[in-house]
C-alpha cells in the first residue's frame, strides 16, 4: 500500500510542476483505429464490470457485503495509472490484483494485441496531466 501512496505523493507533486507551467505536458500520438478497437473489445469484455465508459459504479469506494470492493474506475479518476503498462496487462492476463484475484485473467481469452487496443483505449480516457504524469514517472520515460 505504501508503493501507492508514494507515487500519489510524487504524481501530486508533478501535478503541481504542471499547473504552474514548470514542464512540458507530453503528446499522445494514439492510432485512432487502435483506441476503436480497444473500446469494442472493452466494452464486450470489460465493461460489465467497469461500466461502459471505464467510470465503475458509483460506489466503487465502498466495500461489498464479502468486504472486497467492486472493480475501480479505469478513466483515470482512480488508481489504475499508478501502474506501468506491464503491471497492467499482467493485472489483465493473470487477474488481479495479484494474490486476490478479484479480478479473472483473460489468459487464452484475449490476444496480446486485444489487451494492447484496450490498455491504448483506456489511457486515451485518461486526463493529459494524468496521462503525462503517468508516462513521465510510472513509465519512467522522462
Amino acid at each position: 500500500m505504501s508503493g501507492c501512496t508514494d507515487s500519489i505523493s510524487i504524481a501530486n507533486k508533478l501535478l503541481q510542476q504542471i499547473q504552474q507551467g514548470q514542464t512540458e505536458i507530453v503528446e499522445r500520438n494514439f492510432d485512432t483505429a487502435q483506441i476503436a478497437r480497444g473500446r469494442a473489445i472493452f466494452q464486450e469484455n470489460c465493461a460489465v464490470c467497469h461500466g461502459p465508459n471505464a467510470e465503475a459504479t458509483p460506489n466503487w469506494r465502498k466495500p461489498l457485503e464479502n468486504g472486497r470492493y467492486p472493480p475501480p474506475p479505469l478513466d483515470g479518476t482512480a488508481h489504475a495509472w499508478h501502474h506501468s503498462t506491464e503491471e497492467l496487462k499482467r493485472f489483465i492476463l493473470k487477474g488481479g490484483p495479484p494474490g486476490e484475484g478479484r479480478m479473472p485473467g483473460w489468459e487464452g481469452k484475449l490476444t496480446e494485441q486485444e489487451i494492447d487496443d484496450i490498455l491504448v483505449w483506456i489511457k486515451s480516457l485518461w486526463p493529459d496531466e494524468v496521462y503525462d504524469t503517468w508516462y513521465k514517472r510510472i513509465e519512467n520515460r522522462q
